[in-house]
């Protein structure tokens, strides 16, 4: 290829992805950083409320400008612009992000699903890496040896999302009531209790409109939100040049120690307000998957932080000259010519702050569900092109209803602004933890160098954190009870289903009593393809044998599916099988392994039976080529497994693949007459459960291995036959002898939550007219 036309498509390929970035930049506007920019409402005023108000003189104003420039500069901007960013797990962000990170790069989980053959995914490994110190591996193998310290570590994850989700209630609580306060301040007639109502009003509606997806409700409040910063701006402008140009000397942080020299003890209670001007910041890495790194920096650094750093200044400035003004400090500093359209623009945005956390939290709840640490919840993805864009219905409605008990609780925004300044600050402790972790382990940086990074945020944030813990008893609390309530929903979940996992573990069928059996496994093996779902990634799960004890006949083909989550964002539909054999060819056992990343849905999507059929006649066929797949070199143990790619299949399929016309029902025929009407019956009455239906054949070969030959027409005439998925109905119970709290959290909490989220079937979207549920008992 020419010189030219190289150039050319670089150009072209450059310039699509810089409108992809600035595209993704201006909804990230209307998502992200709605909570952040309308800090400028309430920053002062939470500031000098309480003892502070008897130190308002124009000394302390320019100092506490100056603490929030700093503040704004270094956690905002230098933490999370260009560090924090740069430490997402292949696009996406938030604490599972890191600590799927970690997983990744040193064995830090507790669930031991986890397999070789998962490390040579694609998107597993990370580039960003460097050489490997020795104390970096000594630290590493400690952290590997001690179960509590990954259980620890596990558990500070756990609380940095909880209080993400804390936020995700708090912040809408207080955007709309900080903005139905002016409307209170301009209609004086109205009481109340009108104005709660109003309140309340106007959170069902922005809850109600999430579902309409993240892309079409950035590009909605995305223009309120850049018309609000641009007022702001003007205003700060203006109130800079009209009162007191000279405030631009308290970027110097020697008006900090001024500050702190005059109001001592009463300053350093007052960060808790100061501490509000970056809340929200933590939803810039949470709500990374929506976007991208590149278009997130593009917004703050080119239009947000000259914003927010100009209005500041300005109030500051208006302050300055205006002391009496500090209780209504924005408001009072917009000029009168032009206060009721910044009014109307400030309720606007102060509605739409509430949305960059509330997509954070549907992102964390994700993350948090593929890994095991939280209850089955329906999922739906809103964007065809952004994977990461999703909207999640029961976390929404629990959103919207502990909202509107907050904001009905409380009814004023200094209490709300204490719980929210806590869980916003504790966030980023943790977060500041993990990313040095994230340097130690997966950017293996000198540890030096990462404990340099820790201490220097640590030292900031700990100190905004310890003016926070003070306003407990003033609101404060409600985030230590939510973050305590989602925190052991939680952490039951997951020991509930780790629990559950060793046991599975410990009681798989010995492959040697399978062999005994013989080929037909003692009883009769009808045709047809049964799927047994399984959470193990080895071995024969112990329902398959307490499905042979109580029924008298199994399909002629079987297959071991387990679908599990890997700790990647994505997985490539070219890697998402893994397919191996059981015991040796006459048996007709397969293994299958479905890999979904944490950002992904695990369902059948409608060709999946499709897919499965030709990625094993794939791999007996290149079992025939590649011996060493074969188990029947290791009888005892289970075989070799293969990665079956998608796109092989569909370059060079075994079998010839048809679309099957003549066939009314689009769910699997059977020889019963009896069966095809109740199947055919149950299609006309549930039409989404149809499905297009595939003819499988194979090609006329004469030099194919007869036997491999005779393998694929068993598993084409039991495709034909029907297949049936085979799930395990669980009960779990501790021991009589168990302690009590183990009771409580297992035989309580773990049955509770079971009983009340989404079965497995529902989840993976199994037609029920094909789905067999086995009742085990599970003694933990």
């Amino acid at each position: 290829m020419k010189p030219a036309r190289l150039l050319y498509l670089a150009l072209q390929f450059s310039l699509v992805d810089i409108s992809r970035n600035l595209l993704l930049a201006y909804q990230s506007l209307g998502v992200v950083y709605g909570d952040l920019s309308t800090s400028p409402l309430y920053v002062y005023r939470s500031i000098f409320v309480g003892k502070l108000k008897h130190y308002q003189t124009p000394e302390t104003i320019f100092g506490a400008f100056s603490l929030i420039f700093w503040t704004i500069t270094l956690i905002p901007l230098l933490k999370y612009v260009f560090i924090v960013l740069s430490a997402d797990d292949n696009g996406e962000g938030g604490t599972f992000a890191l600590y799927s990170l970690l997983c990744r790069h040193a064995k830090f989980s507790l669930l031991p699903n986890q397999q070789a053959a998962d490390e040579e995914l694609s998107a597993y490994k990370y580039g960003f890496a460097g050489q490997s110190t020795s104390s970096c591996s000594a630290l590493k193998r400690f952290l590997e040896k001690h179960k509590k310290s990954r259980t620890i570590l596990l558990v500070i994850v756990l609380l940095g999302a909880c209080m993400v989700i804390g936020d995700g209630i708090l912040t809408p609580a207080m955007s709309v009531i900080s903005s139905m306060t002016g409307i209170k301040a301009a209609a004086e007639h109205l009481s109340h209790g009108e104005v709660l109502m109003l309140s309340c009003l106007i959170l069902v509606g922005l809850f109600a409109l999430q579902h309409a997806g993240t892309h079409r409700v950035g590009f909605l409040f995305a223009p309120i939100v850049i018309v609000w910063l641009i007022s702001i701006f003007g205003i700060g402008l203006y109130n800079i040049i009209f009162w007191n140009p000279k405030i631009v000397y308290a970027l110097s942080p020697y008006y900090i120690i001024k500050f702190f020299r005059e109001t001592r003890k009463h300053g350093w209670i007052s960060l808790g307000g100061v501490l509000l001007s970056v809340a929200g910041t933590e939803a810039m890495f949470a709500d990374l998957g929506h976007f991208t790194s590149c278009s997130m920096r593009i917004a703050f650094s080119f239009l947000v932080y000259p914003c927010l750093v100009v209005q500041y200044m300005g109030q500051a400035a208006f302050l300055s000259k205006n002391l009496d003004a500090i209780p209504n400090s924005f408001y009072n500093s917009i000029p009168e010519s032009v206060y009721w359209p910044v009014f109307v623009i400030a309720t606007l945005a102060s509605i739409v702050a509430s949305q960059s956390i509330i997509t954070a939290t549907f992102s964390i709840v994700k993350q948090l569900n593929a890994l095991g640490c939280f209850p089955r919840v329906k999922i739906v993805h809103t964007s065809k092109h952004v994977k990461g864009q999703i909207y999640i219905p029961e976390i929404n409605w629990i959103l919207m209803i502990l909202t509107l008990s907050v904001a009905v609780g409380f009814q004023d925004t200094i209490l709300i602004g204490n719980a929210y300044g806590l869980a916003c600050m504790t966030g980023m402790f943790i977060t500041t933890f993990l990313i040095t972790l994230v340097m130690i382990f997966v950017w293996q940086r000198n540890i030096l160098l990462a404990t340099c990074f820790l201490l220097f945020f640590w030292f900031i944030e700990g100190v905004y954190l310890s003016s926070a813990f003070i306003k407990i008893p003033q609101g404060g609390w409600v985030s230590l009870v939510l973050a305590f309530v989602f925190l052991f929903v939680m952490f039951v979940w997951h020991y509930g289903t780790r629990k559950k996992y060793n046991f599975d573990l410990h009681n798989k069928v010995p492959l040697k009593w399978l062999l005994g059996m013989g080929p037909s496994l003692g009883i009769v093996r009808v045709p047809g393809i049964g799927l047994v779902y399984s959470e193990l990634a080895t071995g024969v799960p112990s329902i398959f044998s307490h499905f042979l004890t109580n029924l008298p006949a199994f399909h002629s083909v079987l297959v071991f599916l387990c679908v599990k989550s890997v700790p990647v964002p994505y997985v490539s539909a070219e890697e998402r099988f893994l397919i191996g054999r059981i015991c040796p060819r006459p048996y007709r056992m397969y293994r299958c392994i479905v890999r979904y990343g944490y950002k992904e849905i695990q369902r059948d999507d409608g060709d999946f039976e499709d897919l499965l059929i030709q990625s094993i006649a794939e791999f007996i066929q290149m079992e025939a080529v590649e011996p060493q797949l074969s188990s029947s070199e290791t009888p005892s143990l289970d075989g070799r497994m293969a990665v079956i790619s998608k796109k092989a299949i569909q370059s060079t399929s075994t079998l010839i693949v048809s679309e099957d016309f003549g066939m009314r029902d689009s769910i699997q025929s059977s020889k019963s007459l009896t069966l095809q009407s109740l199947r055919s019956a149950y299609a006309d009455e549930n039409p989404q459960i149809r499905r297009r239906r595939m003819r499988f054949q194979l090609p006329e070969n004469p030099g194919m291995d007869p036997a491999v030959k005779d393998e694929l027409q068993d598993l084409i005439r039991a495709k034909e036959a029907g297949v049936s998925y085979i799930l395990g109905h669980s009960y779990v119970k501790v021991r009589r002898s168990s302690s009590f709290l183990k009771k409580f959290v297992v035989d309580i909490g773990y049955s509770f939550l079971r009983k009340n989220c989404r079965g497995p079937s529902v989840v993976l979207n199994i037609p029920q007219i094909s789905l067999i549920e086995v009742g085990m008992i599970y003694h933990l």
